[in-house]
């Protein structure tokens, strides 16, 4: 993600009013490879040569898990989540928003939800016996098997709501920092933040009404556009984002609405008017 080119189109914008802060990673000093687990195993000459070598090898005998070789999934971008609390030291409560969301109307009524002292407001995902725990992590791992139920409900990020407070008085960023550190050979869990996601805010998530956030968008050709009406925040998790020419039309619509087309900016990215 480019950080001048952030702040351009920011300051491009009608703010109606609203303040934006544009910062970059090299901004919070204290994220460095001493702290900070992921950035310290990034420095791993094994880490290094799993996600970034060897990668027709890797292709042929190993094809079934390509996608957990992914480089996008050490970024720190992703991994920023995680250090909220020290980001914003001097706020309670933050909304979490993914890059590839619509917000559909207010979203202030988060702010009245009773957390019951929970860290972590999500919107649950699970149904039979899907996105449970077991998808997510290595149940034949003694540490995983000890310490977590494989039938617990997964959850979203995409839209989440932190209570800082909760999530400073659990400790929940050094429960993070236990959990990196032990799946260093990445035998807990291979792919992404959310499974470090569901450890660490395991017991502390407070489950939100589906309506608040509704996934799927870039994957789920299924989902009805009575409950997309009805959600605050839409989601275009998956790989068919409406950007791209694979986006799905019956939801394209959502995103593209809000693009200014007659933008020099925009039209240098190739994005056309639907």
């Amino acid at each position: 993600m480019n950080l001048g080119a952030m702040q351009v189109i920011i300051r491009r914008m009608d703010l109606k009013g609203a303040h934006y802060e544009v910062k970059a990673f090299e901004d919070y000093k204290f994220l460095n490879s001493s702290y900070v687990p992921v950035l310290r195993q990034l420095e791993s000459a094994n880490l290094q040569k799993f996600y970034f070598e060897n990668k027709l090898e890797n292709a042929t005998k190993d094809a079934s898990n390509m996608k957990f070789r992914n480089p996008k999934y050490l970024s720190m971008l992703n991994h920023l989540r995680f250090y909220l609390p020290e980001m914003y030291p001097k706020l309670h409560r933050i909304l979490f928003l993914d890059d590839d969301v619509v917000v559909q109307r207010d979203l202030t009524g988060l702010w009245k939800i009773d957390m019951d002292g929970k860290v972590n407001g999500a919107v649950e995902t699970c149904f039979g016996s899907f996105h449970r725990y077991a998808q997510y992590m290595n149940f034949s791992h003694p540490l995983i098997k000890a310490k977590f139920n494989p039938n617990a409900c997964g959850w979203a990020y995409g839209m989440n709501f932190f209570d800082l407070d909760s999530w400073r008085r659990e400790k929940c960023t050094e429960q993070y920092h236990y959990w990196q550190n032990q799946n260093e050979n990445r035998t807990l869990w291979k792919l992404g933040t959310l499974p470090p996601g569901l450890i660490t805010f395991y017991s502390t998530t407070k489950p939100l009404e589906k309506s608040w956030h509704v996934l799927g968008l870039g994957y789920n050709p299924s989902i009805s556009m009575e409950e997309i009406r009805n959600a605050a925040v839409v989601h275009f998790n998956g790989n068919m984002k409406p950007w791209l020419d694979i986006g799905m039309n019956q939801f394209r619509h959502l995103w593209t609405k809000y693009v200014d087309y007659d933008d020099s900016y925009i039209r240098q990215c190739n994005f056309a008017p639907p």
